[in-house]
C-alpha cells in the first residue's frame, strides 16, 4: 500500500487578511521619515500596498509562490479598489493566482476569515496577515504538516532576526503545545508579566473548513472584535487537533511608521517573482 506523506498533501490556497484600518499606521507621531509614495499608502492605511523597494504584498505573494502556493485570496474592504486594481491589473501575478474576498466592516480578523469562505472550498487552505512578512521556510513548514496546524516562533529567534523588539513580542499571541505536539492553549496579548510566553503566534495557520463554525461563535474580544486568535481558541476547546511546529526564522512586520525604514532595509536583497 503506498504510503502518504506530506509532499502529497500540498496546499495551495492562502488567505491573505489585509483588511485591518491601518489605525497605528496613519499615525504621524513616531517622526518616522517616509518618501511621498509611502507617505500617501500610510496615510490611506494601505500598509499591505506601502513600498519597500515595491508594494510589500509582491514580497508577500512572491514567498507563498516559492513555497508551493498556487492561489491566494486578499481579505480587503469595499474602500481598496486600489489593491483590486493593482493585482487584478496590469501587475496581476502569473505564479499565483489572486483573487479577492470583501469585508464590508472591519470588524476583527475572525469576521475577516469568513469573508473568504466561499473562496477556500472544502479543502484545507493557509491563513497569513497581510502585514507580515513570512519567510519561504516558515511558509514550507506549514506545508510539511500535512494536516491542519500552526508554524509558532520561538520568541528570541522573533527578537534576534525580525524587526520585532523584545517589549512589542509581548503584544502578540502565545500558545501551550502539548507533549505529543499539538496546541493545547492560545492566550492573546499576555503582556508583561507572562514568564513563559515563548512560543509566539504571528498568525501562520493551516485549517480545514471546521475553523469557520469557531469564527461564526466566537465572542466578541475586549477590543470590541471577532478575533482568529479567539476563534482557535474556541476551535480546540471543543476538541480541534492542531498540530504545531517552531520556527527559529524571523518575520517582519510592517504594522507602524516606524517600520517602513527596516523592513525597506531588510528586504533590499529579497527576490520577488511573480
Amino acid at each position: 500500500m503506498a504510503v502518504t506523506t506530506a509532499a502529497d498533501r500540498p496546499i495551495g490556497t492562502c488567505v491573505i487578511l489585509a483588511r485591518g484600518l491601518g489605525t497605528r499606521m496613519r499615525r504621524d507621531d513616531d517622526g518616522a521619515r517616509l518618501d511621498p509614495a509611502q507617505a500617501d499608502a500610510a496615510r490611506a492605511g494601505l500598509k499591505a500596498m506601502i513600498p519597500v523597494g515595491r508594494p510589500f504584498l509582491d514580497y508577500v505573494l512572491s514567498a507563498l509562490a516559492d513555497a508551493g502556493f498556487t492561489r491566494a485570496c486578499l481579505v480587503i474592504g469595499p474602500e481598496h479598489a486600489a489593491i483590486r486594481d493593482y493585482y487584478a491589473g496590469p501587475h496581476r501575478p502569473s505564479r499565483i493566482d489572486v483573487g479577492f474576498a470583501v469585508q464590508d466592516e472591519a470588524t476583527g480578523t475572525a469576521n475577516a476569515l469568513l469573508s473568504a469562505e466561499a473562496f477556500t472550498g472544502a479543502g484545507e487552505f493557509a491563513t497569513i496577515n497581510g502585514d507580515n512578512y513570512y519567510p519561504v521556510e516558515a511558509l514550507r513548514l506549514l506545508q510539511d504538516l500535512a494536516r491542519p496546524g500552526t508554524v509558532l516562533f520561538d520568541a528570541d529567534a522573533l527578537v534576534r532576526e525580525s524587526n520585532i523588539p523584545a517589549e512589542r513580542v509581548r503584544d502578540f499571541a502565545y500558545a501551550a503545545v502539548g507533549a505529543d505536539g499539538f496546541m493545547t492553549d492560545l492566550i492573546e496579548k499576555p503582556g508583561a508579566g507572562v514568564a513563559d510566553a515563548r512560543l509566539i503566534s504571528m498568525n501562520l495557520w493551516r485549517f480545514d473548513s471546521t475553523i469557520f463554525h469557531a469564527c461564526r461563535d466566537v465572542p466578541v474580544s475586549s477590543r470590541g472584535e471577532f478575533e482568529l486568535p479567539g476563534a482557535v481558541k474556541l476551535a480546540i476547546e471543543r476538541g480541534a487537533k492542531l498540530r504545531a511546529v517552531i520556527c527559529r526564522a524571523g518575520v517582519l512586520d510592517l504594522s507602524r511608521r516606524g517600520d517602513i525604514a527596516e523592513v525597506t532595509r531588510r528586504l533590499r536583497s529579497v527576490s520577488v517573482n511573480l
